[in-house]
């Protein structure tokens, strides 16, 4: 699950964490015109469940920073399925090529 995180700061309350500019892919992300902060990879979340997870939409929140990622709520399991598509992502130069290149046909528009 690496550079992900999934933590339970709380009983039952769960948040899935990712520091910003610590993946293996943030040299990609720059050379795309795009700044690896938490607001972008927001939006990474927010294409992948767009496009490949449409079952996990509404089931957690997002609260990024910019130098911090994070998605939380109540459902573990809907956490645990966006860890692994976005540690996918965050460790594949080509895979976050795609999630870029795709972006605006699903209507995210990365915060840079």
């Amino acid at each position: 699950m690496r550079p992900m995180r999934l933590i339970e700061p709380s009983p039952g309350t769960y948040s899935l964490l990712l520091d910003a500019g610590t993946t293996d892919v943030d040299d990609v992300v720059e050379e795309l015109g795009h700044e690896p902060h938490g607001y972008f990879w927001e939006g990474v979340a927010r294409v992948l469940v767009g496009t490949e997870a449409p079952t996990l939409e509404g089931r957690f929140s997002y609260d990024p920073e910019g130098s911090m990622f994070c998605a939380y709520g109540t459902d573990r399991d809907a956490l645990a399925e966006l860890a692994a598509r976005m540690s996918a992502v965050a460790t594949d130069p080509e895979r976050i090529r795609q999630v870029i290149a795709l972006a605006p046909a699903t209507g995210v528009e990365f915060d840079d």
